[in-house]
């Protein structure tokens, strides 16, 4: 595990791309046409964010916060203008939509992500999955639990690294709420990405805020991912502690850890 204070950022983050075009299409429907549940083809859609031009560039799927309950899909600032696609995503939410609606449909868009990015100049295998909060449990979940993306015919290991931020490695509190279990304790279950963990996952970035201002023991959840991952043989997973930044703000600074991550497994053009 590592720490990193706010200077790091100040001092050593890099603009990768700042000069090129960029497109954002918006509203896309990542599910079928026959869909008939109202809700879901309301919520199931996504933004793509992407340079005008290019091609094979390394992309970005990225589900948004808010507790599996709140949010909407969103380009964070910090991932614009840097030579990669950025694909936003919708998905269900609780409690109009129970689990798994919510890792059902982040698992379909990230397949139609692999079936459709290189239509619009994005490597297939240069995918990246990430989000804050809750999108950081969801990357988790459909990256170490395969079922979910098998689902759509798309291999979970072909996805090019996990970068969780703050996310949730025991089952998620919202889950317990709908079960009407106290969220103050801890579940390992199958809808825990702790229950996941196996040999042979993709690269695996785990961030966390600083562990004296996050959430109730989110740092101490990553911390035990990290090391059970490792356990498994996983030699790539790293872990960041980000000092000075609560459960909020981390999201800013982990998206340059995410591209510090993307310079180094992918070729920025």
């Amino acid at each position: 595990m590592r720490s990193f204070l706010i200077t790091f950022f100040l001092i050593c983050s890099v603009v990768l791309v700042a000069q090129d075009k960029y497109e954002l299409k918006q509203d896309i429907p990542y599910i079928s046409t026959s869909e008939t549940d109202a809700y879901r083809k309301e919520r199931c859609k996504l933004d793509i964010y992407y340079p005008v031009g290019k091609k094979d560039f390394p992309v970005v799927v990225w589900f948004h916060g808010g507790g599996l309950e709140v949010g909407g899909k969103h380009i964070p600032n910090e991932l614009k203008e840097k030579g990669i696609a950025v694909v936003a995503v919708n998905y269900r939410l609780s409690p109009k939509a129970q689990n798994p609606a919510y890792i059902n449909d982040a698992a379909a868009s990230v397949a139609w992500v692999f079936k459709n990015i290189a239509s619009y100049g994005g490597s297939v295998n240069d995918i990246y999955v990430s989000g804050h909060s809750a999108g950081g449990y969801l990357t988790l979940m459909v990256g170490l639990d395969k079922s979910y993306m098998q689902k759509y015919g798309v291999d979970a290991d072909k996805i090019k690294a996990l970068v969780p931020i703050s996310g949730q490695t025991n089952t998620h509190y919202t889950i317990r709420k709908e079960r009407n279990i106290p969220q103050n304790i801890p579940i390992i279950d199958k809808y825990a990405p702790l229950n996941q963990a196996r040999a042979g996952v993709p690269p695996t970035l785990l961030i966390s805020g600083d562990r004296h201002l996050e959430m109730t023991a989110r740092y101490e959840e990553n911390l035990h991912m990290e090391a059970i991952l490792k356990s498994l043989g996983n030699k790539e997973v790293t872990m960041y502690e980000v000092q000075g930044f609560d459960h909020g703000a981390v999201g800013g600074p982990g998206c340059l850890l995410l591209l510090d991550w993307i310079k180094k497994y992918s070729k920025i053009k």
